[in-house]
């Protein structure tokens, strides 16, 4: 496969971004990758490619733009099937995509709830983000990953977030392993991989993002 073929819109921070880039090194893909000016003003590939979100991440395949990480990750698995990233059986496709929905409308949020807010709404963002975990925790169960014995499309989803717990660690003065010790092994484990430890930005800088981020908000 030739980079042309696959151009990633992408932006260093996102781990909608990184989602895209942990499943494209799992299937061995070569692609090229753009980083967006978010702040500074979108490129017009951007703006054209996703006229309905005007968000990253967007893989164009062929010139042809695909928008929303987690569909984007399902049409890899589906355009490159090997290894694959989904289980075999209908059931457990079903029960990975039940799970990654609940990590894209649950998990972002609460962490970034947590660094956003000040004073007393901190604990209650904290206690929030933590249940949300704990509902991770248990679906993660005894299993190596969420599918099992091999990483795959959960994990892809939710590995990224990861790299933002830091910050709100910090914000919300606690620890991820102190309160769910079985999740923060599993994102140990996940870092082990390549594809994952190559993806994943520094917690610090994510950390430094967020502070910057924070002031341009006007939270203090």
């Amino acid at each position: 496969m030739s980079k042309e073929d696959l151009l990633l819109l992408d932006f260093w921070v996102s781990p909608f971004c990184m989602r895209v880039k942990i499943a494209l090194a799992e299937k061995g893909l070569d692609y090229e990758s753009k980083e967006e000016d978010l702040f500074g003003g979108k490129s017009e590939l951007l703006l054209k490619s996703n006229p309905v979100y005007q968000k990253v991440p967007v893989l164009l395949h062929n010139g042809k733009p695909l928008n929303e990480s987690a569909i984007i990750v399902g049409y890899i698995d589906e355009k490159w099937p090997s290894p694959p990233l989904l289980p075999a059986c209908a059931y457990g496709r079903s029960q990975a995509r039940f799970w990654a929905d609940y990590i894209d409308k649950k998990l972002f949020d609460a962490t970034c709830t947590v660094w956003r807010s000040t004073g007393e709404a901190v604990e209650v963002a904290k206690k929030d983000f933590i249940e949300v975990l704990k509902v991770l925790e248990e679906a993660l169960g005894e299993k190596t990953f969420f599918g099992g014995e091999t990483f795959g499309f959960v994990d892809i989803v939710a590995i990224p977030m990861a790299s933002w717990f830091y910050a709100s660690e910090k914000f919300g003065n606690f620890t991820v392993e102190a309160e769910c010790p079985k999740l923060s092994a599993w994102i140990k484990r996940s870092m082990q991989r390549e594809s994952v430890a190559k993806v994943l930005p520094d917690p610090e800088k994510v950390y430094d993002f967020v502070v910057m981020f924070r002031k341009m908000q006007g939270i203090e």
